[in-house]
């Protein structure tokens, strides 16, 4: 089906119409997904609202001027970055209060996911201010639309954020994570993806599966979906693999990993109780298996229990 420019201009136009008769209320900070990416990935409505509002809060002006210019879009910014979240709030809870609407953008995607904001829609929401979303574009959910890491029978999945910079502390943070039994969506950055990938090895072994997706709505995409064992060397075989921004998710514990985890872990805990403590074998068990304190201290309660009888 081929749509003629004429077409498209047509309904772009009675798209845009349609938006000032929708509700757009006063007094009300809009929190406003932006392109992860490619710029055609901004709504006719987000447009509408940063052209409607009277300021824009934002991670960077720089970049947001850059993204709002592309669009024509004039409206006065303000920052609202990690540094000053709780100071920017106050500002924009005094013009919300002289009636003002407010946007808050982030760099790209999705604000308040992963990214500065959450502190101020809830400061904002406390004030008793109305938050609106307009959702967009999300790296987390791109990802998870190309991976095909989750379905109509199974949709759960984790979102972890960024994976800590420390190799002790992203190894324990992966032990935790890495419990789950779902998929676990994670950032990373790519001076220190192989890092990460070296210590996902070490702590899942070989086989546990790993999807790479990179540089999500762009011309270079890549997602590829690979054993842990085989993901180094896929990223080393194109220097350009290693480039870019990345989203990596880990795929859900493995049955039989699990029955093990647990088997090693009531193993454990037969032996430890008939030692020491229940606050101290727990303690010692969640550092030996890995596993979250609440599922060692339920299980540990269950044969402490058995023992006694």
């Amino acid at each position: 089906m081929v749509i003629e420019d004429r077409q498209i201009n047509l309904l772009w136009q009675k798209i845009f119409n349609d938006l000032p008769s929708q509700y757009w209320p006063s007094s009300t900070l809009y929190v406003v997904a932006t392109p992860i990416g490619n710029l055609a990935d901004m709504s006719a409505r987000a447009l509408y609202c940063l052209q409607l509002v009277d300021r824009i809060a934002c991670e960077d002006t720089r970049s947001s001027k850059a993204l709002l210019n592309s669009w024509g879009i004039d409206t006065p910014l303000m920052a609202a970055h990690q540094h000053n979240e709780m100071q920017a709030a106050q500002q924009i809870i005094q013009g919300l209060a002289q009636g003002e609407r407010i946007a808050l953008i982030s760099d790209a995607g999705a604000p308040a996911v992963s990214d500065p904001g959450g502190r101020l829609v809830r400061e904002v929401r406390a004030a008793g201010y109305e938050v609106r979303p307009l959702p967009g574009p999300s790296a987390v959910i791109t990802a998870l639309m190309g991976s095909g890491v989750t379905s109509d029978e199974n949709p759960a999945f984790c979102f972890a954020g960024f994976v800590p910079s420390k190799s002790t502390a992203r190894q324990n943070w992966l032990k935790q994570w890495g419990q789950h039994e779902m998929p676990i969506v994670m950032f990373e950055s790519p001076h220190r993806l192989l890092s990460s990938i070296e210590d996902m090895l070490s702590v899942f072994g070989a086989e546990r599966q790993l999807t790479v997706a990179r540089e999500l709505s762009k011309r270079f995409e890549q997602i590829v979906s690979l054993p842990l064992g085989q993901v180094r060397a896929w990223l080393e075989a194109d220097e350009h693999r290693q480039k870019g921004e990345f989203v990596l998710i880990l795929a859900a514990k493995p049955e039989e990993s699990r029955d093990a985890a647990e088997q090693s872990l009531d193993n454990y805990l037969f032996t430890m109780l008939r030692l020491i403590s229940l606050k101290d074998s727990v303690k010692l068990a969640v550092q030996f298996t890995g596993l979250s304190r609440d599922t060692v201290y339920a299980r540990a309660l269950e044969i402490k229990q058995a023992l006694e009888e």
